[in-house]
């Protein structure tokens, strides 16, 4: 089985900085790539920022220059440094990956269980 945990989040004053971070575990041949979504009270999930296993990345309009994601292939990680952070920042945020199981005939898409993220005075 494969899973994905992710960490990190909490409360955070407007301005201030989380990481957070996602490993991937179980029987992995290969991750693609891997992503951070969000999804705020009352509204969809939204792509946050994307990262490809050679690691190109995309960002949202509403985070790019602000938001950094990396990953390390090693560890099967990925992260998200978020700087100058906003209350509008704040949602639940869901690491997302592309994975080819070892068990599986295809590529498949994995979700973590959702870190919460609060930006508040």
């Amino acid at each position: 089985q494969v899973q994905l945990v992710e960490s990190g989040g909490g409360l955070v004053q407007p301005g201030g900085s989380l990481r957070l971070s996602c490993v991937a575990s179980g029987s992995i041949s290969r991750l693609y790539s891997m992503n951070w979504y969000r999804q705020a009270p009352g509204k969809q999930r939204e792509l946050v920022a994307r990262i490809t296993s050679g690691g190109s990345t995309n960002y949202a309009d509403s985070t790019a220059g602000r938001f950094t994601i990396s990953r390390d292939n090693a560890k099967n990680s990925v992260y998200l440094q978020m700087n100058s952070l906003k209350p509008a920042d704040t949602a639940v945020y869901y690491c997302h990956a592309r994975i080819f199981a070892t068990a599986s005939d295809r590529v498949n898409d994995y979700w973590g269980q959702g870190t919460q993220v609060t930006v508040s005075a």
